[in-house]
């Protein structure tokens, strides 16, 4: 079982400037709210990602939509029934790392002695400006995983228009044995939040435990450069609960977002009785 955190969340990165100068780069520019929140068009729908809009402020921020909006609240609990949306998908959790306090006294103790473990390896460690290549062996390893597993993560030349659009703002860290790069993790800075992107180990680096060093060296770097928080991204017991256990370890707090909801705004409240059953058996632990 999760104990959640409840602390009010900063902005995720769908809704930072940086992720909206993307979007622009590749003609896909989001509408923006009147109160900053960011919505991009995906297929028939709008789609409001990770958002903190009120829910009894989206009919008015909304006002003049008439396509069908998918509805992914950054927060838990939200009834959108109250608007007429009905939930499709149940919420997900992320986990979150608050980058202003003692870092290593947060370490669990099993994280902890894999730290010590890899800092006695004579294990190389380098931090670069992400190079805008869609061959790095990092994304490649990256996208050939995607296929593997059947998940889908940010296509590769998004990631290198990121970096490209925001500079100095996709950070790579890489961990050598010798001259060979053992495991690779790239971070993305918006604002005052650092968030996980793209990681890979390879048996040398699991042996020697180099992705609890380089996630510790991108902690304490983005501790000192101001940051306030680390967005670990998605966690799922079912689905894997070993990098649960990773990301956990680090002193991280699990924290459930709002789900997946569809509204139509031209119906107004019409299926505000069938919303409220459906975010009834959502709260009761229906998946959708």
């Amino acid at each position: 079982m999760f104990d959640f955190a409840v602390s009010a969340p900063l902005p995720a990165l769908q809704q930072s400037p940086e992720f909206a100068a993307v979007l622009t780069r590749f003609g896909r520019s989001p509408l923006r709210l009147d109160d900053g929140t960011l919505a991009l068009k995906r297929g028939p729908c709008l789609m409001l990602s990770r958002f903190q809009t009120a829910v009894q402020d989206l009919p008015t921020q909304l006002a003049g939509v008439h396509l069908p909006i998918l509805l992914n609240p950054d927060y838990s609990g939200p009834d959108l029934s109250q608007i007429g949306a009905l939930p499709i998908v149940s919420p997900a959790t992320c986990a979150e790392l608050d980058l202003t306090g003692d870092l290593r006294a947060g370490l669990h103790q099993k994280w902890r002695n894999r730290l010590k473990q890899a800092e006695q390896q004579n294990l190389r460690v380098t931090r670069q400006n992400m190079l805008i290549e869609q061959d790095h062996w990092l994304l490649r390893e990256d996208a050939t995983r995607q296929r593997q597993r059947r998940y889908r993560n940010w296509p590769v030349a998004l990631t290198c228009a990121f970096a490209e659009t925001n500079p100095g703002k996709a950070k790579l860290f890489t961990a050598f044995a010798d001259k060979t790069p053992i495991a690779g993790l790239l971070l993305l800075r918006h604002g005052p939040v650092v968030t996980y992107h793209v990681s890979h180990t390879t048996a040398r680096g699991r042996h020697h435990s180099a992705q609890n060093l380089l996630l510790w060296t991108a902690m304490t770097w983005a501790a000192r450069k101001g940051a306030q928080r680390f967005d670990l991204g998605l966690i799922s017991t079912e689905d894997a609960p070993g990098l649960v256990r990773f990301k956990l370890g680090t002193g991280a707090k699990p924290r459930k977002l709002g789900g997946t909801w569809i509204w139509w705004p031209p119906l107004g409240k019409t299926l505000r009785p069938l919303a409220a059953w459906d975010a009834k058996l959502m709260r009761d632990g229906w998946t959708g």
